[in-house]
């Protein structure tokens, strides 16, 4: 029995109970990737949030409040948190904004703060909760999520990059359960809802018709299809098997860490998915400890730094919070789980008002066309067939074909990818109808505001407003060569979405009207 006990103790599973690794370096990457994807959300949300959620905006988040009080009463408070109940005026919603930059930007300089780190999820998630469907990606609540665990990581106080107590071990773990979620949840979602995925052919589509593809995207797309079959084989690898050993031993789990990095920075190369990949890239990082990042330094600071890191004490403070934030977690990821494992699995959704513990996934189903709706106008007092219609471009939608793609990532456009959904949706038979935030856009457009101005990349009446607006419904497709006219895409018009519409069109002015939009004369 004496000679079997050390066996015993070296099992492996009682080596990841007795793990004593250290997280310093680890905390100092999560928060400072961390900070920077919110530096580029808040950026990206100060740019846009006045014509996209101001008083003249396309979803005016004053009316969206009054309308949800109206409907829910108190309960709304707490249905919808938020710190824009108190009042949401343009300009309290542009200088929140901006405070969120300037606070991303503290903490990507070093400052490491539980406090900063809860102002930034305080702020980002009062955004989030009236940003209705311009903020209604999984990327939203994703960074909710892990900003939530950050507050955890730090100490309340401090600006010092490097704290003098240890990194909580059990915010390490709840990050590690966090990104085993996204990974697992997405690979579930896509195998039990389109068929490509199990056969192999998702990439022959996915490079073409994903929301915004950059310049790589091309030609990634012209690759053999044994190169999209191991590509979508990788994706299935990285995502249902990998993550399991996120919670192994320190070998399996720095092998999984790199290959989770490494998966997230091909996403990366391949496409514009906003923030997501970099933000799936911060839990992550959970993966490695100390050991992994010393490598990055000088092999004669290693020993004296990991020293050092071993000897810092644990705040007892943080640590009673931390096993406290365990318990909570344990106790909202029952719905996630459930919600996971089920057939009916949904994509990217909350199961809680604070959205602490979410589902997610992304790419469910891939388009196997590429559809655009067109946004065109005329001064032309009457349309006809010879009328010359004039288009409206978007910063990161295809376009005019000789355009390049965009490289934007990790910035996000929310007009275009919204202007994406409606392609899908118009290829459907979908009507305008569903979209009131398009029809609204055409209203400001034809009285020449400059709100929605600000969200385009061409507007073809920067003097005076159209007489006339329409939308088309063109097929994009990548161009097999751009040898001839340099053209990156090929397009045709396959219909028409929105007929010519006017200021003086008695269903438009009604519609608008319904929503207290049709400002006086």
């Amino acid at each position: 029995m004496d000679r079997e006990l050390p066996e015993f103790r070296t099992a492996w599973w009682q080596r990841l109970l007795d793990d004593r690794s250290t997280y310093e370096l680890t905390r100092f990457a999560v928060l400072r990737l961390l900070a920077l994807v919110y530096l580029f959300a808040f950026l990206s949300l100060a740019l846009q949030v006045e014509p996209l959620l101001g008083s003249h905006g396309l979803l005016p988040v004053s009316q969206m409040l009054a309308f949800t009080h109206e409907r829910l009463g108190a309960g709304a408070y707490w249905r919808m948190p938020s710190l824009f109940w108190l009042g949401a005026p343009d300009g309290l919603l542009v200088a929140g904004a901006w405070v969120g930059v300037a606070l991303s930007a503290a903490a990507l300089l070093g400052a490491t703060s539980a406090l900063l780190q809860l102002a930034l999820w305080l702020l980002y998630m009062s955004f989030v909760h009236v940003g209705q469907i311009f903020y209604g990606y999984g990327w939203e609540i994703q960074l909710l999520e892990t900003g939530f665990l950050a507050v955890f990581l730090c100490p309340a106080l401090g600006v010092r990059p490097l704290p003098a107590t240890a990194a909580p071990r059990v915010v390490v773990w709840l990050l590690r359960w966090l990104v085993f979620r996204i990974m697992v949840g997405a690979a579930l979602i896509k195998l039990r809802n389109d068929p490509c995925w199990r056969d192999l052919t998702c990439l022959d589509y996915h490079l073409e018709t994903q929301p915004n593809p950059n310049p790589l995207a091309w030609s990634m797309h012209h690759a053999p299809h044994w190169v999209h079959a191991a590509g979508v084989l990788t994706n299935h690898l990285v995502e249902l098997v990998v993550p399991w050993f996120a919670f192994g031993l320190r070998r399996w789990r720095h092998a999984a860490g790199a290959l989770l990095v490494l998966f997230q920075g091909l996403l990366i190369l391949s496409g514009n998915l906003s923030f997501l990949n970099w933000l799936t890239i911060v839990p992550a990082l959970a993966c490695f400890d100390d050991t992994a990042f010393a490598r990055l330094l000088p092999a004669a600071r290693r020993p004296a730094l990991l020293g050092r890191f071993a000897a810092l004490p644990q705040a007892r403070a943080q640590t009673l919070l931390g096993r406290g934030l365990a318990v909570v977690v344990a106790l909202l990821s029952v719905g996630p789980v459930v919600n996971m494992v089920s057939p009916e699995q949904a994509m990217n959704r909350s199961f809680d008002p604070l959205d602490l513990v979410n589902t997610y996934g992304a790419f469910g189903s891939v388009d196997r066309e590429r559809h655009e709706v067109v946004l065109e106008g005329t001064r032309d007092a009457t349309p006809g067939p010879a009328t010359r219609w004039e288009e409206y471009e978007l910063p990161c939608m295809p376009g005019d074909p000789r355009r390049r793609p965009c490289l934007i990532t990790p910035y996000h456009y929310r007009l275009d990818w919204q202007m994406w959904f409606v392609g899908n949706g118009a290829a459907r038979g979908e009507p305008i109808e569903n979209e009131p935030w398009l029809i609204h856009l055409v209203w400001q457009l034809l009285r020449g505001e400059p709100g929605p101005k600000r969200l385009l990349a061409r507007d073809p009446f920067p003097d005076a407003p159209p007489l006339w607006i329409r939308a088309g419904l063109w097929r994009y497709r990548f161009t097999q060569s751009r040898e001839a006219d340099g053209a990156w895409w090929e397009r045709e018009r396959v219909g028409e979405y929105l007929r010519p519409l006017s200021t003086d069109d008695p269903g438009l002015r009604e519609y608008v009207g319904t929503y207290g939009w049709l400002a006086p004369e």
